[in-house]
């Protein structure tokens, strides 16, 4: 085990300039975080200093009771990238509901893509379709239909995994859908925020105690704020101005 800790720590010594700059808590290795792949529709987004995101996703995008809309990660990202982009007017709606499949978000997707007017869609999903053992093909037609969509309203895409619990990981075969996910996302060059990954990453180092997070807000409430961060790095390094040139929008 401490040689496992000796390497992870390694890891997270190759940390890359945006993700220097937050909090000790939320550092990951720079590996975890996508920048591959350019979100054009953000960068003109930016440009036009007016980015409104859309969070769609189901009950691990929410914190409970009344903190959760000030507290959850997609509250923190708006902040985090208000931050980060000065003089940019930044809006992030959320659309969580919890128990929702792939499919079933995406049958509400198109209007809440309109309703938003979303130059980026950062779509949560896996962890309930693994849940009910949904076939992976439906599960993949669903990723399909979903990203089709949000390209057709007009809005790039980020996909995110399930969260990591090590008390149920042994119970739900997320693996299997995880890497799914990954596949969709390469295929259509988008990045996909290792959510599971990065939470696993923190278990194992100690970071977080994960397997009593469910008992203690202030740890979920910690994590969700890493993971709005971590999301603004990602959008950071992949949109902002004078970085990657991006494709043609066609």
């Amino acid at each position: 085990m401490r040689a496992l800790i000796g390497v992870l720590l390694g890891v997270l010594a190759w940390c890359g300039p945006a993700l220097a700059e937050t909090p000790a808590d939320c550092r990951v290795a720079e590996n975890q975080i996508e920048t591959s792949f350019s979100l054009p529709r953000v960068t003109k987004a930016l440009a036009a200093k007016h980015l409104d995101i859309l969070v769609m996703g189901a009950g691990s995008s929410m914190l409970p009771g009344e903190r959760s809309a000030s507290h959850a990660y997609p509250a923190r990202l708006q902040s985090a990238l208000a931050e980060k982009f000065p003089g940019v007017a930044v809006k992030v709606t959320a659309d969580v509901k919890a128990g929702r499949t792939a499919a079933e978000m995406v049958r509400v997707l198109k209007p809440a893509l309109m309703a938003s007017k979303a130059a980026l869609l950062i779509w949560q999903t896996g962890t309930v379709d693994a849940v009910r053992s949904v076939e992976l093909y439906q599960f993949n037609a669903s990723l399909e239909k979903g990203i089709a969509i949000a390209q057709t309203s007009g809005a790039d895409a980020i996909l995110m995994n399930m969260q990591y619990s090590p008390r149920t990981e042994s119970m739900i075969a997320l693996g299997l859908y995880n890497e799914n996910m990954r596949w969709v996302a390469l295929q259509h060059e988008f990045p996909l925020f290792d959510r599971f990954s990065i939470m696993k990453l923190w278990s194992d180092l100690g970071t977080f105690d994960l397997y009593s997070a469910t008992k203690k807000l202030d740890t979920a409430e910690r994590v969700h704020d890493c993971i709005g961060r971590l999301l603004a790095d990602l959008i950071f390094e992949t949109a902002k101005p004078g970085g990657k040139q991006p494709p043609e929008i066609r």
